[in-house]
């Protein structure tokens, strides 16, 4: 090989992250550093190389992430980057083929990431599973609606972050399992949630939590940051950075919102990534004032495509024969039948004429139910050779609610 791959080890951290400041211009403070040093499993990493110097690095975190009806040990696809000097001599290309070949054999029959690019990953079987919005709201305008839930035996309580770690975890844990592309977060993860030094803030204040609670515990928290400002006149203009809101239920839900729409000396809040389907949308009386943003979120990647189809539940009964086309995985390139109801799944390989031919991209965009097959057909990106199928097939893929993630790993 002209670059030969191996994984690196603790020794070599400093080269391994050179090489991911000058792909992603960052330089972060040393602390950050330990932080993302610590959630690195180093058996994971791959780097290119190139005489002794790293050409291209790529690694992936053993996660356990909720897909349709159940949860999945997934591959988190992370820190992907070439050196500047070494793009477009196969270095990428070449750590992605050896990083889905490990991921085979070490059983996970699913891929996730974050894509820094959205056009990089569809080469390499990757398709964009979930989107998120990012919502801005003026405060003046953002009364629920009359019907809003409400529960008297809930209450508010402030604290640092820090102190309320073992709650906040408690209410994760809790939600996580209710939408498809969540993904269970170790101790390691909740460090870099909760950091707050000031090179965390970035000038946007410390880190504030509040608690909804009842006698019987915490059921919900919001994480957010205040940036303080006053305009010429002197009036409050501060902006409330929202980074998590959980809850276990929609009364704890509609009551974290309310408080934070609600904080004094703001006049505005901002929330990046929420799910499309996120319940705010509903509460608020007069929509339009929700400002909102489109982004993809997770991209997704069949690794072995019969126990993947086979690992998830379905909304709806279908019986199709799935022509695939894998030309980086080519174990998964042939025609498979997939029978499957809510009682479960069956995927064969098959010689049968096929219903339906679908780049593995396109499978993966689906695969957490976002329901993009109709969207697919419709701008040409898969044949459809027995009419319905690919509808059948969508229906029985859909889920709600929409998959999110909701943390970049």
């Amino acid at each position: 090989m002209r670059y030969p791959i191996r994984p690196v080890d603790e020794s070599e951290w400093q080269a391994f992250g050179q090489v991911l400041s000058e792909g992603f211009g960052w330089a972060p403070h040393p602390q950050q550093s330990a932080r993302y040093k610590a959630e690195t499993e180093f058996d994971r990493t791959l780097a290119a190389f190139d005489g002794d110097v790293i050409a291209g690095v790529a690694g992936a975190l053993s996660l356990t992430m909720t897909v349709p009806g159940g949860q999945l040990p997934v591959a988190g696809v992370t820190s992907v980057s070439v050196l500047p000097s070494h793009r477009r001599r196969g270095v990428l290309s070449a750590i992605m083929h050896r990083q889905l070949s490990d991921i085979r054999e070490r059983g996970e029959c699913v891929a996730a990431l974050y894509a820094s690019e959205a056009a990089i990953y569809g080469r390499y079987g990757y398709g964009r599973a979930s989107t998120e919005l990012s919502f801005r709201i003026d405060k003046r305008a953002s009364a629920f609606v009359a019907s809003a839930p409400a529960d008297p035996s809930l209450r508010l309580r402030v604290a640092r972050p820090a102190d309320v770690r073992t709650e906040l975890e408690k209410v994760f844990a809790t939600v996580v399992t209710r939408r498809p592309g969540r993904y269970e977060r170790k101790p390691q993860t909740w460090d870099i949630v909760l950091a707050d030094e000031e090179f965390d803030q970035r000038g946007d204040g410390p880190l504030r939590t509040v608690l909804a609670q009842d006698d019987g515990g915490v059921r919900g928290y919001a994480l957010f940051r205040v940036k303080s400002s006053w305009d010429a006149n002197g009036v409050p203009d501060g902006e409330i950075k929202l980074f998590e809101l959980e809850a276990t239920d929609p009364a704890a839900y509609a009551l974290l919102w309310r408080h934070v729409l609600d904080r004094d000396l703001a006049s505005r809040v901002e929330a990046r990534g929420r799910p499309v389907d996120d319940p705010l949308i509903a509460l608020l009386a007069d929509g339009r004032q929700l400002r909102a943003g489109w982004a993809d979120e997770l991209w997704v990647r069949l690794v072995e495509l019969d126990r993947a189809l086979t690992s998830r539940a379905y909304s709806a009964a279908v019986d199709v024969v799935i022509e695939v086309e894998d030309d980086v995985c080519p174990w998964n390139t042939g025609r498979w039948r997939l029978s499957a109801d809510p009682r479960g799944a069956e995927c064969k390989a098959v010689e049968d004429q096929p219903d339906v031919t679908v780049p593995m991209n396109v499978l993966g965009s689906a695969y957490l139910g976002d329901g993009v097959l109709m969207e697919s057909l419709a701008a040409g990106l898969l044949r459809e050779h027995s009419p319905g199928s690919v509808r059948a097939l969508a229906t029985a893929l859909s889920w709600s609610p929409k998959p999110w993630a909701g943390l970049t790993f």
